[in-house]
């Protein structure tokens, strides 16, 4: 079983090579949010993940509305990813749509309702597969099961789950983020262990 940590921005420089000593086996890299925004420490993290050999893969946090919005964003991803010539070769822990709703961007502009949620999801996902990436979908375990109906999306739509505590209990998750307070190198981190 891999452990491994998931960062954006939020979580400043990120000492690669000790973590790697410590054990660390992946990686999951913001590349960005909403409509064009990069993760102002991408290429940073990315780069300094691969140079300490450890695992990566990409997520996005999506704010779109509407289906063509999540497509958009998707196809700035795969472009941000073509453009650094990051292949799916590259991405072992593949690639993640965030679709919550962490600061209620989405329920102040009235996108509550599961079903549309679930098609703009499927169209970001969707639109990365047309891109030549596939992707998965992260939530919280309350999210991926009375917000997101996960059956809904394209088949073998892989999950990773958000919750806290000693066990996951959403059925068939590859990945689960068990906390978002790992201490590793005087840092308090998201940890995460590949099921898979």
């Amino acid at each position: 079983m891999k452990w491994g940590i998931d960062v954006s921005e939020h979580n400043g420089s990120i000492p690669w090579r000790a973590l790697k000593r410590g054990g660390l086996s992946f990686a999951i890299v913001r590349l960005g949010w909403g409509q064009v925004h990069m993760d102002e420490l991408f290429y940073e993290n990315i780069n300094g993940a691969l140079a300490a050999d450890i695992e990566v893969g990409i997520y996005y946090y999506s704010y779109a509305l509407t289906m063509e919005a999540a497509a958009r964003e998707a196809r700035f991803a795969s472009f941000v990813l073509r453009d650094c010539g990051l292949s799916p070769a590259y991405l072992p822990m593949g690639c993640w749509l965030d679709m919550e709703d962490a600061d209620r961007y989405k329920e102040k502009n009235g996108l509550t309702d599961g079903q549309v949620i679930t098609a703009i999801s499927a169209s970001f996902l969707e639109e990365m597969k047309k891109e030549g990436y596939s992707c998965g979908i992260y939530g919280s375990w309350d999210w991926l099961t009375h917000k997101i109906h996960v059956p809904s999306l394209p088949p073998g739509t892989p999950v990773w789950c958000a919750q806290w505590g000693r066990e996951c209990s959403y059925p068939g998750a590859s990945l689960w983020q068990f906390t978002n307070a790992l201490r590793l190198e005087g840092m308090e981190l998201d940890g995460d262990i590949c099921m898979d």
